[in-house]
């Protein structure tokens, strides 16, 4: 197949690699940054730029974008993918983009598939790009029509790179997980670092401050515009922590030893419960 990625930062740089040095497909690729794209051609993460010349001929376009730009660029270039081909995002929200860009595939003769690949890095750009960061990870799609063998195609691509477990959901339900899973934790790792006591910490951390820390270091922009487009879903899970982190707050100002190590015990036992573990 001949495959177009429009974007090639850390996610779809990394696909580029990955399809590239995996796969027999021809990737074409493009990007903001002519340096970009001529580094994509010389390591052999592309086969050339990505033109309006070549779009009709790519038989999957994946558009890997900040949402709205993702929206922006598949109307744009709406009338240059050829019948039956396949669109797939790859943003970390699904309702803003699939409600915006299903109806114009339909409309089009095209097919688009939310997608969103469960993997990075706390670095962006295609300077981190890599073929192995796919490996035993997750990829969630979104579809809503479509023959099923449009779906065994994208199953085939995406297994075939290192993806080991594909969901299947609808962006609702994409939208809602993901607040907890990914967001969730973004904002927490954000906003644990701000404490003062962070720039005495040499020396008295260790893993888990290092787990709790590492997706601190994040693309501002890029969240802010992911954290805004699931709003509800993600300040429903802020307020969950803030009510449970102020039960903990009580029972230790209070020195209350027993409700304080019930509430130990349950999140101990719900994390076991949650790994399928028995106890």
């Amino acid at each position: 197949m001949e495959i177009g990625i429009v974007g090639l930062g850390l996610i779809g740089g990394s696909l580029a690699k990955a399809i590239s040095q995996n796969t027999d497909h021809t990737v074409y690729g493009a990007d903001l940054s002519e340096q970009v794209v001529k580094k994509a051609v010389l390591v052999d993460a592309i086969e050339q730029p990505l033109t309006d010349e070549l779009l009709p001929l790519c038989d999957i376009v994946i558009v890997a974008l900040y949402p709205q730009d993702t929206i922006d660029y598949v109307k744009a270039h709406a009338s240059l993918i050829k019948k039956d081909a396949i669109v797939l995002d790859c943003c970390g929200v699904k309702s803003i983009v699939c409600d915006a860009l299903i109806p114009l595939a339909e409309e089009k003769g095209f097919l688009f598939v939310g997608g969103h690949p469960m993997a990075g890095l706390e670095h962006s750009g295609f300077a981190y790009a890599k073929k192995s960061l796919f490996h035993d990870a997750s990829m969630i799609f979104t579809p809503t029509k479509g023959p099923i063998e449009s779906m065994e195609t994208l199953k085939n691509l995406f297994t075939s790179i290192g993806f080991t477990n594909i969901e299947i959901a609808t962006p609702a339900d994409h939208d809602r997980k993901i607040a907890f899973t990914s967001q969730l934790a973004h904002v927490v790792s954000n906003a644990y670092i701000k404490s003062p006591t962070a720039q005495e910490h040499t020396g008295f951390s260790a893993g888990s401050y290092k787990d709790l820390t590492r997706v601190a270091k994040l693309n501002e922009h890029m969240w802010t515009e992911l954290f805004l487009e699931n709003a509800d879903n993600l300040t429903r899970e802020i307020d969950t922590v803030i009510e449970n982190l102020q039960k903990y707050s009580t029972a230790i100002k209070e020195n209350d030893a027993d409700t304080l190590c019930a509430l130990l015990k349950d999140g101990r036992e719900k994390k076991a419960l949650i790994d399928g573990e028995i106890f």
